[in-house]
């Protein structure tokens, strides 16, 4: 049975999904998270306090699942610019420990509301 997820910790969606859904065999599956601070939805500025925000929508749904960063398996960071790569890997490091998580980085032309960096991640617990 897939059982959808919420907190009021991350921003609500924006469109007809799931901030996460919980898949029956221990896996979490989060939408992707753009950097918008839940509580007074508002965006930062720049890539390095949008990264955060954006990863700690992630935890926070993480969070709300009974998960945790260590059981990340999969990521995708979606970016605005891949000028900002560099900056937004030096964020995503802090989040993440060795065994890190399998990822994938692209650039996109247009984020929703603007921002510059969405990141999506699969969890597992078994």
């Amino acid at each position: 049975m897939n059982t959808p997820i919420h907190t009021n910790n991350a921003p609500a969606a924006i469109g007809p999904y799931s901030q996460a859904v919980k898949a029956g065999n221990g896996m979490l599956f989060i939408s992707g998270q753009i950097p918008v601070n839940p509580a007074n939805g508002e965006t930062p500025e720049g890539i390095t306090a949008q990264a955060t925000q954006a990863l700690e929508n992630v935890g926070a749904i993480l969070k709300e699942a009974g998960y945790g960063f260590n059981d990340v398996v999969k990521t995708t960071c979606l970016l605005n610019s891949m000028d900002d790569f560099a900056a937004m890997n030096e964020v995503y490091a802090k989040y993440f420990n060795e065994p890190f998580p399998a990822r994938a980085a692209f650039a996109v032309v247009k984020l929703p509301k603007g921002v510059l960096v969405e990141i999506e991640a699969i969890a597992y617990k078994g």
